[in-house]
């Protein structure tokens, strides 16, 4: 099957690739334009047995993907989009359904000890060097801050949450099926994570309202082809219905 978008289209696009911005900000010709693309692919992906859902497994635990400060706040060179109106809320709100269901919630932050513990990162993007651990920039945003002694954090230094961690470990001893992804950003870390987890035999479920990037045609592609290859994308409000009727599992360990 071959594909084709109207020229018209394809400038907006590399417009929106230009000049970034907020996506919930863009006018209705570019969202249109995102609309036909996406259709056109989704025929596509359909006609050659993509895009099945993978649904939400009996035993979930709450994965918030590098929600700290040099993230989430203005200021560092890696500040994204949207968190403040968009990604912190939702987190919250789901933290909160997570906690009245024992769900248990991990979080990772990205931090180095020093220049040489970092690797080969700063020769791409010098930014890397403000990632050192004990630093503000390394430490989860009080307003989604883990609990001590309740929740875990996890410090990693690859884009995977899943890359020389004990992540995969802990998810199977408590049998794990399904993680509920958060976090930034998408292209990168949560993007690594959630194709490192099907390959580690979980099903995923990316919020859409709950991730982010610093560029929105970053945000909409990487949703678009998540959903139709690694995981679930769904919105919040089914996340959380999802979470309202989810009972615990005996055999699971909290």
């Amino acid at each position: 099957m071959k594909v084709s978008y109207p020229t018209n289209n394809i400038v907006l696009i590399k417009q929106i690739f230009i000049f970034g911005g907020n996506f919930m900000a863009l006018d209705n010709k570019v969202r249109d334009a995102l609309d036909t693309i996406f259709a056109s692919d989704s025929e596509l992906y359909a006609d050659r047995g993509w895009n099945t859902r993978n649904g939400f497994g009996k035993n979930p635990v709450l994965l918030n993907i590098d929600l700290a400060n040099a993230w989430t706040r203005p200021g560092y060179k890696f500040s994204c989009n949207d968190m403040d109106e968009l990604i912190i809320p939702g987190v919250q709100s789901l933290l909160k359904a997570c906690r009245s269901k024992k769900i248990p919630i991990i979080y990772t932050t990205t931090g180095f000890c020093s220049a040489f513990d970092m690797g080969a990162f700063p020769v791409k993007a010098p930014s890397w060097n403000d990632l050192i651990l004990g630093t503000p920039a390394c430490e989860i945003d009080e307003r989604v801050a883990p609990i001590s002694g309740t929740d875990t954090l996890i410090v990693k230094k690859r884009p995977s949450a899943f890359a020389g961690t004990h992540l995969g470990g802990i998810l199977r001893a408590a049998k794990i099926d399904t993680l509920i992804c958060t976090g930034v950003t998408l292209a990168g870390c949560v993007r690594h994570t959630v194709e490192d987890a099907l390959g580690e035999g979980f099903r995923t479920v990316v919020v859409r309202e709950c991730v982010g990037d610093r560029a929105p045609a970053a945000v909409e592609w990487n949703l678009f082809d998540i959903d139709m290859k690694y995981a679930d994308v769904e919105p919040l409000s089914k996340v959380l219905d999802y979470i309202e009727k989810f009972e615990p599992s005996s055999s699971s360990i909290t």
